[in-house]
């Protein structure tokens, strides 16, 4: 019987998992990743997830280990998200999070002595006719969290399962609430991974600061207000921008001049578009086009939403461009776009959105 281990984390989902293999005949190793950050104050939430992963595993008669990865997460994580948000771009901590820390320091340093790794993510794996594994979404498209996973490399998903895939959210909760689970009422996690529930700009100013500078209406060039940096605000934001006359939206961003363009309304179309550009598109298993794509139908993303936008992909030298078929509100460079498949049934990989040409 393969040797699994659990990475466990104090919520509902990978309590089932490890109920779940537990009910197959598994002993698994329970892992705790412990990565919250000296001098911010979320310690009290780390001593809950393990105390909650202690529990689930005392139920089972399970070890329980914790690994302290938060050097390798600053190093990776934050220090990928400092120097993005520095170009004026909006990061993704959760994607970097799997990549470098859950699927990545843990495996080098404690993964690689099993025979599989198992995670509460929604997601599956899907095997083709010639053995091939793919990353496929979960059953739960509202769930789905392929988009995190989106960066990981062949190695990293052929060696994962992903138990509660095929799981329904609330099927998840009620084979927790039947089989008495610790974490079986404990709410869903909604933080940023690397923040948890450190305020962000609060987060940001310590890196960042404040420097004053120019809220602006785009259409006019009046100045509406004025903002404590840029680096406080992403494309597409609303709230938190002190304006009156709203809805005003974040449209464009002078990084230079320190200067935050916004425009007014619900359905200005200055806050839309219906084209990005992904410079370096990162394939999981490999690249499913035998030639360069010219408008292949797909499915993607490009945030975590609770659902996925049909569109088409065109190869050009200047890399991937997708086309979709519906407005997308806030395209803001340096989130990830996923790709998938015309039935959002396999996800190939994402990249990072880039600053596409006008013309």
């Amino acid at each position: 019987m393969d040797s699994i281990a659990v990475l466990i984390s104090g919520g509902v989902d990978s309590a089932v998992v490890v109920h779940q293999l537990c009910e197959q005949g598994y002993k698994p190793d329970l892992h705790y990743i412990k990565i919250d950050m000296e001098g911010e104050d979320s310690s009290c939430s780390a001593e809950e997830d393990i105390e909650l992963s202690q529990a689930t595993a005392r139920k089972y008669g399970l070890t329980l280990e914790v690994t302290d990865l938060q050097k390798e997460y600053w190093d990776l994580v934050v220090g990928y998200a400092i120097d993005r948000i520095r170009q004026g771009l909006t990061p993704n901590p959760d994607v970097m999070c799997n990549r470098f820390i859950k699927f990545g320091a843990f495996e080098q340093r404690i993964g690689h002595h099993y025979d599989k790794i198992a995670t509460g993510h929604y997601a599956t794996t899907i095997r083709d006719e010639e053995g091939t594994v793919w990353l496929g979404t979960a059953r739960d498209p509202v769930k789905d969290q392929t988009d995190f996973l989106a960066q990981l490399n062949y190695a990293q998903l052929s060696h994962t399962l992903f138990p509660i895939g095929h799981l329904m959210k609330e099927e998840v909760r009620r084979i927790a609430l039947d089989a008495h689970l610790p974490s079986a009422h404990r709410k869903d996690s909604q933080g940023i991974c690397f923040l948890g529930k450190i305020n962000y700009n609060d987060f940001i100013r310590k890196f960042m600061g404040e420097q004053e500078g120019r809220i602006i209406d785009i259409e006019t060039g009046k100045v509406l207000g004025r903002h404590k940096g840029f680096w406080f605000h992403t494309i597409g934001q609303r709230k938190g921008l002190g304006l009156s006359g709203g809805p005003w939206f974040v449209v464009k961003k002078n990084i230079k001049k320190n200067i935050v363009f916004v425009a007014n309304g619900w359905d200005t179309d200055l806050q839309y578009g219906h084209d990005f550009l992904l410079a370096d598109l990162h394939f999981i298993t490999r690249n499913p086009w035998a030639e360069p794509p010219y408008k292949v139908p797909i499915q993607f993303k490009i945030r975590h939403v609770d659902h996925f936008m049909k569109g088409d992909i065109t190869h050009t030298p200047e890399g991937y461009i997708v086309h979709s078929e519906a407005p997308i509100q806030g395209i803001a460079p340096g989130q990830f776009g996923c790709i998938y498949d015309a039935e959002a049934r396999i996800c190939y990989g994402s990249g990072e959105i880039g600053y596409l040409k006008k013309g």
